[in-house]
Parts: structure tokens; sequence; C-alpha cells
């Protein structure tokens, strides 16, 4: 398999850059491109409340996509395990995934763990500044246990799951997330309106 590396370096292959640009876009749909990168650790809330969020975007009529975790394994990374490399290599896909939707004018939701400070910054570093907002949904650990929509943490603690994040491998929290939810403490509704105001804040919506 080509590497990403090679693929770039690679004299053949040159960028192409066409008149309708992402500014071109984002005036089309009256919203400003951004990426939302929802973290926190299993059965924390991410996907629910990202979908909380974007069903209220769509009612304010703006244009959005949902990337969630469990969903792109079953395409786009159906080929990765959960070592540490293939990890790294699904975050750094959805992120690439992202950059290209954000080109496209939409406001994305990415839920994933990333359980990594270093693969957050990653997808940050791959978008213009202001434009990745990392949405930390902060649910205590022993909330996500009682929750265990899975039965993750149930078999981790049995030994059955190893590596599982949480338990025997580490969370980072975010040190300054753009938006910082507490989770455990608020319902759903909350923390959708909350999102809200910080994009009108951010003047990505208006």
């Amino acid at each position: 398999m080509t590497s990403a590396i090679s693929t770039v370096n690679n004299d053949n292959i040159v960028w192409h850059t066409h008149q309708v640009d992402k500014t071109y876009r984002a005036k089309q749909k009256n919203q400003q491109p951004s990426v939302l990168w929802f973290t926190g650790l299993s059965g924390a809330g991410k996907s629910t409340v990202a979908g909380a969020l974007e069903q209220r975007l769509a009612e304010l009529g703006y244009h959005t996509y949902l990337l969630d975790g469990d969903n792109v394994r079953h395409g786009l990374c159906q080929d990765l395990g959960f070592s540490s490399e293939d990890r790294r290599e699904n975050i750094r896909r959805i992120g690439e995934v992202a950059k290209l939707m954000a080109d496209a004018g939409l406001i994305v939701l990415s839920a994933f763990i990333s359980p990594h400070r270093h693969e957050r910054q990653l997808v940050r570093d791959m978008l213009p500044s202001g434009e990745f907002l990392e949405v930390f949904v902060d649910t205590p650990l022993e909330e996500c246990e009682k929750r265990d929509p899975k039965g993750l943490y149930k078999k981790a603690r049995a030994g059955e799951l190893k590596q599982f994040t949480g338990i025997d491998s580490e969370y980072e929290q975010p040190l300054d997330a753009e938006i910082h939810l507490a989770a455990g403490s608020h319902d759903v509704q909350q923390l959708v309106e909350q999102c809200v105001d910080a994009l009108r804040a951010r003047k990505i919506i208006e």
C-alpha cells in the first residue's frame, strides 16, 4: 500500500484550485465552516449530544454532517484494529474527511474518544486557525461505568477487554477545550444550547 508521504512527494500529483471554493460554499450556506470535535470517555454521551446538536442546527437551517466513531469503522476504517498505530491512523483519516467536509462549507460534528491530546492536535493542525473546536464531554468515569451502554466497562473490569480507555489505558483530558460540557450534571438539551451559544459567539452561525 502506498504511504501518505510518498503520495504527497509524487511529482505527478498536483493540487488543483477550483473557482468554487470554501468561501463561496460558506456564503452559499450562510454559515462558517468548522469542525466540532467531541471527545470524552466511552459512555460520556458524545454521540448523543452531537446527534442532538445536529438536529438542532438542521432545524435552524444549517448544513451539517455527523461523523460517529462506530459508523466510520463500518466503512472508511474497517481495515483498522485498535493498536496504538491503528487508532492514530483512524483519527488521521477522520481528520482528513472532516477537513474535506469543512471545505465543502459544512459544520462537521465528530464524536470520537480520541484519548490522546497529540491525536486531537493532529486534526487541529489540519485546519485553519479557529476552525477546529474541541468539545469536551466531561462525564465522570463512575457515571460512564454506570451507563455502560455497550457493556464494555464490564468486560474491561473482568479482564476480557484490554487497553480500554479509562480503565487500563489513559484518557488525557483537554487542557483548554473551546467548549466544556459538564455532561454529568446537565440534560442533553441544556448541553445542546450551550453548544449553540458557543457557535453564535464565534460567528459560526447567526
